[in-house]
């Protein structure tokens, strides 16, 4: 693997390297240097990759998905620096974020490669009524013909293997569309799965015109399965355009970590910095709301603003940074003018959220209105903005006020409290005593409302979205 100094990559469409004319330059977002170049594709290419993917191949034996996904698992370790070096490089997150996010995406491939060797079936008695018959029903999961990924800028390489691996590990085609922003983490990605020996027409990478790529995947009819990452308004576009086929989309969150005065307020306050600032808060499952019951307001914004003062801010590559850049400087300026905005309608900064560039300091807001933007809509960055409540059952109401329902939080140590919020709150997750953010690899995840349609992804439910189940029965 070459070095993530001014890499020149190219697509591929079904292990054939595409050499586009038009080049995209990927600079870093902390101090613009060239990270590297990816050439483009046109439509006709697309259409290509398409035809090749459906191309009569033989199906990949369950060992055969083992045997790739476990090759690359091993590939990925013993490059892990690699990956992380350029993650950090082309995202501006911190190295030691690179790294989490390299050793998650190993996981990804660790249980994908596990279930790739499974058989999930059922066995139903066909005896069990009097217009039965003395039969038996099996079920077996056959592959969907073919699946798009397109995938988002704030996991270069987690996000992808989320979608790529489950498929793989089911045995369905894969075209995936990185995000314009950190494609390169992806292009090499790919290089390493047909590296670990994945048959080219499993997989191809393209990024080009959203009209000659984007567009063509979603709507394509031959395409059966579009598993979306991204905003809200792309993934409405898509479930609009994309037609009769299955459409996973995980469209973002605005979660919110309750703090109640029974709450171990350490474990509180260590929980809240690590939610909101962790990946410079570019995570759909961080913390975008902390509710603070009153009683014990003032003594968690204390704790909270001398913890936060750790939180280093700086430049990506130094392993003492915590915070690195969000994703470019008109981010950085939109997460500015959000704050900007909050404090005119009453609410305090009261530590960091100076910018410079793409940096921008992790910021704490109290007072904040509940109708204020950060706090309705979501906030991608490194913001904590902190509202106070009266009791669980106002901090639930506010919680399900927004559009959102992705993953929640609630810090407690009354068993009551915890099952009331995990009957009430409208989310897909509901964590006692940990970030809503919380999960391993395979578990489900998934949102309802505008964070998505309630379609779980982790690698044994997408594994299911990138199957079918057939039906088949025997007299017994």
């Amino acid at each position: 693997m070459e070095q993530d100094n001014n890499l020149s990559l190219h697509c591929y469409a079904a292990g054939k390297m595409i050499r586009g004319e038009e080049l995209l330059t990927i600079r870093s977002p902390y101090d613009r240097r060239i990270v590297g170049t990816l050439s483009t594709v046109k439509k006709e290419d697309t259409l290509a990759a398409i035809a090749a993917a459906l191309a009569p191949n033989a199906l990949m034996s369950h060992f055969e998905r083992y045997q790739v996904l476990n090759k690359a698992q091993t590939l990925l370790g013993e490059r892990k620096g690699e990956f992380a070096a350029l993650i950090s490089a082309e995202s501006g997150l911190s190295i030691r974020e690179a790294m989490y996010e390299t050793g998650r995406a190993m996981d990804v491939l660790m249980f994908a490669a596990i279930a790739g060797l499974q058989e999930p079936g059922q066995v139903l008695s066909c005896d069990v009524s009097p217009q039965g018959k003395t039969r038996k029903i099996y079920t077996v999961q056959e592959p969907v013909s073919l699946a798009v990924a397109i995938t988002p800028f704030n996991h270069p390489l987690n996000q992808v293997a989320h979608k790529v691996a489950p498929a793989l590990a089911a045995g369905t085609p894969v075209i995936l569309k990185p995000s314009e922003k950190t494609p390169l983490t992806a292009i090499r990605f790919v290089e390493l799965l047909y590296e670990a020996g994945l048959p080219p027409h499993m997989l191809s990478v393209l990024l080009g015109p959203t009209h000659e790529v984007a567009e063509v995947l979603v709507a394509d009819p031959r395409v059966a399965v579009v598993s979306f990452t991204g905003s809200v308004s792309v993934g409405k576009r898509i479930a609009q355009t994309a037609g009769y086929k299955k459409v996973i989309l995980e469209l973002g969150g605005n979660d919110p970590l309750i703090i109640l005065e029974d709450a171990e307020l350490e474990l509180a306050v260590t929980l809240a910095a690590e939610g909101a600032f962790r990946n410079s808060g570019q995570r759909c499952t961080a913390v975008k709301r902390i509710l603070v019951q009153e009683s014990i307001h003032n003594e968690f914004v204390s704790r909270f603003i001398e913890k936060t003062k750790t939180y280093t801010c700086g430049n990506p590559a130094d392993p003492a940074t915590i915070v690195g850049t969000v994703i470019d400087e008109a981010a950085a300026i939109h997460l500015e003018r959000l704050i900007e905005k909050a404090v005119a309608q009453g609410a305090n900064l009261v530590q960091g959220g100076a910018r410079q560039g793409a940096l921008l300091q992790p910021a704490i807001l109290t007072q904040v209105p509940r109708h204020a933007e950060m706090v309705v809509q979501e906030a991608f960055g490194p913001l904590a903005p902190i509202m106070a409540v009266t009791h669980l059952e106002d901090a639930v109401s506010v919680a399900n006020s927004t559009a959102y329902g992705l993953s929640s939080g609630l810090v407690t140590n009354n068993l009551e409290h915890a099952m009331y919020a995990i009957k009430h709150i409208k989310a897909g997750t509901v964590n006692i005593n940990e970030v809503p953010g919380y999960r391993i690899e395979h578990s489900p995840f998934g949102g309802i409302k505008d964070s998505g349609l309630g379609i779980k992804e982790g690698v044994t439910e997408a594994m299911k979205t990138f199957s079918f189940t057939k039906t088949y029965s025997l007299p017994w």
